[in-house]
């Protein structure tokens, strides 16, 4: 039983940059604009924050320094696209790329580097239930951070004004700018939002569930992340869920490893990214229904008349 929770909270930890990544991208998505950067935005709050958090011995400012990092980032590529009209696969592509490049260059004076570990909450009783405290009220604040900010984004979007003409956007740009609400505005929000998230996502990954610095540390999450989001079919509460189920994957070949089951490593590794391509590709046989969900105006560049 020990051993489960464990693994539990294993998938809680592997998960939790996945979900902040995921449910930022799903804003800048249902405002219609598609960020193929996200790598990029989290590799660079990876090393902001950890960078922050090494030198000052705060993880409040490495935390926030990592969202400025990647909110920089994504208004960087708000600016290309959006007010400049580039390419936004492209873009988004030269900014992991760029991300990755920077984040090298100054991680080199950090390698080798460590910070001390995160402390957790325990929250009073709850943490002394059985099997579930310990499951569920021993984490470090990211993560009830990050399952808070799930709730308030579905709030957001469903529930509020705000929300609505981000959606609004996302779906008939032309149409929401007939009727007087600032398109690029919209978007621009909605990108630096998505970076912020994905930046404390990246710092997650360097401050908490590995804390140190390593070259390309991401290793691909910002794009299971993208994949999270056509899983969740724009929907934060499913995004919520594929990030652990992606996350327990990660976390599953870990333990599978440990246990010495007769399987070389380099198939273990690879599992996380095999399961995202057999998801996508299920998703992509009911092409009608992806055409329903997605935002009409994903990906489109927005031209305004007057």
């Amino acid at each position: 039983m020990d051993l489960l929770v464990l693994i539990l909270q294993g998938v809680i930890v592997a998960a939790t940059p996945l979900v902040f990544a995921a449910i930022g991208e799903l804003v800048v998505e249902r405002a219609g604009v598609l960020n193929l950067g996200i790598e990029g935005m989290m590799i660079l709050g990876a090393i902001a924050g950890f960078a922050v958090t090494l030198d000052t011995g705060s993880y409040v400012a490495g935390v926030a320094c990592a969202a400025l990092a990647g909110a920089v980032a994504a208004a960087l590529f708000g600016i290309l696209t959006q007010v400049l009209l580039s390419n936004q696969v492209a873009t988004g592509l030269a900014l992991t790329i760029f991300g990755l490049g920077l984040s090298a260059l100054i991680g080199q004076g950090y390698s080798g580097e460590t910070t001390g570990s995160l402390t957790k909450i325990h929250i009073f009783l709850l943490a002394d239930i059985p099997i579930f405290g310990p499951l569920l009220f021993t984490h470090d604040p990211l993560v009830y951070l990050s399952i808070i900010l799930v709730f308030c984004v579905a709030w957001f979007l469903g529930k509020t004004r705000p929300g609505l003409i981000l959606r609004s956007v996302g779906e008939n740009h032309d149409a929401a700018h007939a009727i007087g609400y600032s398109v690029v505005g919209t978007r621009m929000a909605a990108l630096v939002f998505g970076g912020a998230c994905a930046g404390i996502g990246g710092a997650y990954l360097s401050i908490v569930q590995t804390p140190l610095w390593v070259e390309n540390m991401t290793a691909g999450r910002g794009w299971i992340a993208l994949a999270i989001v056509v899983f969740s079919a724009w929907r934060p509460g499913r995004a919520l869920l594929g990030a652990y189920l992606f996350g327990g994957v990660t976390v599953v070949q870990l333990h599978v490893q440990g246990l010495g089951v007769d399987i070389q490593a380099q198939y273990l590794s690879m599992l996380p990214y095999l399961v995202t391509i057999i998801v996508l590709v299920a998703i992509s046989r009911d092409k009608t229904r992806t055409k329903l969900n997605a935002p009409a105006c994903l990906g489109k560049p927005f031209f305004a008349s007057s």
